[in-house]
């Protein structure tokens, strides 16, 4: 069984290895549902061993029907990205109908040629899972990141053991969102998935001792001071949860 951690940080991609992770999916933004990180953070992360490294590609918050300067964006963020060293991308781009966006899936796996390719979690925006399936395993991608359609990939149980079972194995169903301790193994157990996906992150406070509380630099009445990371503690208890 396969343990993915998504990571939002140097220190996250550190807990994760502490944690005994397989593999983590870098990116920023996680309040967005996850962003393209910088390079300089990309650099830091690929010297870290004993675990594979993904990079999520995704330019901006919102949905994933991308214009052709977004398009481009993403294929010279994957090219920079192949010269540090990772394993691979984490990309998924969806046209105004709910239909996968082939033409720019195209495009992105070429220019990704040689890494792994996980489709992420637009899949579970998809109008027909069914007929997004079919198109992402024939485009030739390595597995799709999903909730199975639902808030979380526990209530999602009965469509990812559908999509398991549909997959043929041609392809890694990755159940992720709101995986824990508690859930990770009867998750896996119930859907026949071999790979899971989890943040495993928990909220440290600011080392800040002065604090003008009066003032936000993003979203309105959010705790400036809250920090969210990932915890080694919880990526290490879900990896014995699954064995």
């Amino acid at each position: 069984m396969e343990l993915e951690i998504c990571t939002n940080s140097y220190n996250s991609a550190l807990a994760a290895q502490q944690g005994g992770a397989d593999r983590i999916e870098l990116c920023v933004g996680l309040a967005e549902g996850g962003l393209t990180p910088s390079m300089g953070l990309i650099k830091q992360v690929a010297q870290l061993s004993g675990l594979k490294k993904h990079v999520l590609i995704r330019p901006r918050g919102g949905d994933f029907c991308y214009t052709p300067d977004e398009v481009a964006i993403m294929e010279t963020d994957i090219r920079l990205l192949k010269e540090e060293g990772t394993d691979g991308v984490v990309i998924g781009a969806l046209n105004p109908d709910g239909t996968v966006d082939l033409p720019t899936m195209r495009r992105l796996i070429t220019a990704a040629e040689g890494l792994s390719i996980t489709f992420h979690r637009a899949f579970d925006m998809c109008a027909n899972p069914e007929k997004a399936l079919e198109d992402i395993i024939a485009l030739g991608c390595h597995r799709i990141l999903t909730s199975g359609l639902s808030p979380t990939a526990e209530q999602g149980i009965p469509m990812l053991r559908k999509l398991v079972e549909l997959s043929g194995r041609r392809i890694e169903i990755m159940p992720g969102c709101g995986v824990t301790p508690q859930n990770a193994a009867r998750i896996l157990q119930e859907t026949g998935a071999t790979n899971i996906h989890a943040s495993a992150k928990h909220t440290r406070d600011s080392v800040m001792a002065y604090r003008r509380d009066t003032i936000d630099m993003g979203e309105k009445g959010k705790n400036e001071f809250a920090i969210q990371e990932t915890s080694p503690r919880l990526v290490a208890e879900i990896r014995q949860a699954i064995g």
